[in-house]
């Protein structure tokens, strides 16, 4: 038997964004490569958007791996940076681990490359510690289909919450009357129909 509906609340939320390194997304297969890479920025975007404590780090920067993604450096000049020198799993290195729980936030929201390790790992050991967990699918990827599928199924049977960056937001922004233009400026910038949608409701508010 699952939890009941564990909501996400932007209050009680931090944002792991685990091994989104250059090295690494050149393995991914199971998702087209530039949605893959609008999804991860999405995400980021969101979690600035939210104010969220975000977490960057890396494994083994230095062999194939390659570095941390700039855009999100860049996004993120101030947030926690863990450099890991070979943990596999981020939840083995003390350093990640102290900055997860530094941020004093009970819910995790998880994404990183590739899924069946770099996510599932650490997302099994932070359910392990009694962590709600959701894992943002669309930005993170892995070899294919396969392996991803295995991945979502040993984590959601484990406690995770599957979710996209599109509902992870929605979800943490609960009512359109908080803010339209921010939020929906978000959507339209990372996809193309929402926005027509925005500039669509746009005009159709000048002319009221």
């Amino acid at each position: 038997m699952g939890k009941q509906y564990v909501r996400l609340d932007k209050d009680n939320a931090a944002v792991l964004l685990v091994d989104h390194q250059t090295g690494l997304l050149s393995l991914v297969r199971d998702i087209d490569p530039d949605k893959f890479k609008n999804n991860v920025l999405a995400l980021a975007a969101a979690a600035k958007y939210f104010n969220l404590p975000t977490i960057l780090t890396t494994s083994f920067e230095d062999g194939p791996n390659g570095p941390l993604v700039p855009e999100l450096k860049e996004m993120f000049p101030d947030a926690p940076y863990i450099a890991r020198p070979g943990q596999i799993n981020a939840w083995d290195n003390e350093d990640f681990v102290q900055a997860v729980k530094a941020t004093g936030k009970k819910q995790l929201i998880i994404a990183g490359v590739v899924t069946e390790v770099c996510v599932a790992f650490p997302a099994l050991s932070a359910l392990e510690e009694d962590f709600d967990v959701f894992i943002v699918t669309d930005a993170s990827g892995t070899f294919n289909a396969l392996t991803r599928d295995a991945a979502w199924d040993r984590m959601s049977q484990a406690g995770a919450q599957l979710m996209t960056w599109f509902g992870t937001s929605c979800e943490l922004h609960r009512d359109w009357r908080n803010d339209i233009e921010g939020l929906g400026a978000l959507f339209g910038a990372h996809i193309p129909d929402y926005s027509n949608l925005i500039q669509s409701y746009v005009k159709n508010t000048e002319k009221k």
